[in-house]
């Protein structure tokens, strides 16, 4: 089921994770795509760094595995990427395959809802205006 997990300082794929959810019984695959957006609360965003504490794959399994459990799931993927990203840039791709689109769709949710809760990956913006944050969980 869990078929794809990644914390990478490279770019991300959707036709890799597409692919890692891929199988015959599934009717309904629902993809979530996170990328690099140029404003954030009113400001203006000219890029950000994402970093991830060593336990960040081990805990994206454990989201996963949760996933799985409370939904019917034919295949997971997840990757997050860390690094300096642009804006445009893609962050995150979660995905989920069920047999039916309702089922796909919550576990996608969960799944992407879940992983920006509980893996320990942390998001530093910087702003026009000179200004910087850290975000927490993403």
């Amino acid at each position: 089921m869990i078929r794809l997990i990644g914390v990478r300082d490279e770019p991300l794929s959707v036709d890799e994770v597409l692919a890692a959810v891929s199988a015959p019984g599934a009717g309904g695959t629902a993809v979530f795509v996170g990328t690099v957006r140029d404003h954030d609360h009113a400001r203006t965003v000219t890029g950000l760094d994402y970093s991830a504490h060593p336990s960040a794959e081990q805990q994206l399994r454990a989201v996963m595995e949760k996933v799985a459990a409370d939904h019917p799931v034919h295949g997971l993927a997840a990757v997050h990427r860390v690094g300096d990203l642009r804006i445009g840039d893609l962050a995150v791709i979660a995905a989920a395959s069920c047999a039916h689109r309702a089922e796909a769709f919550a576990a996608c949710r969960q799944l992407i809802d879940d992983l920006k809760a509980n893996v320990p990956i942390w998001k530093h913006q910087t702003f026009a205006d000179g200004g910087d944050e850290w975000v927490g969980a993403c």
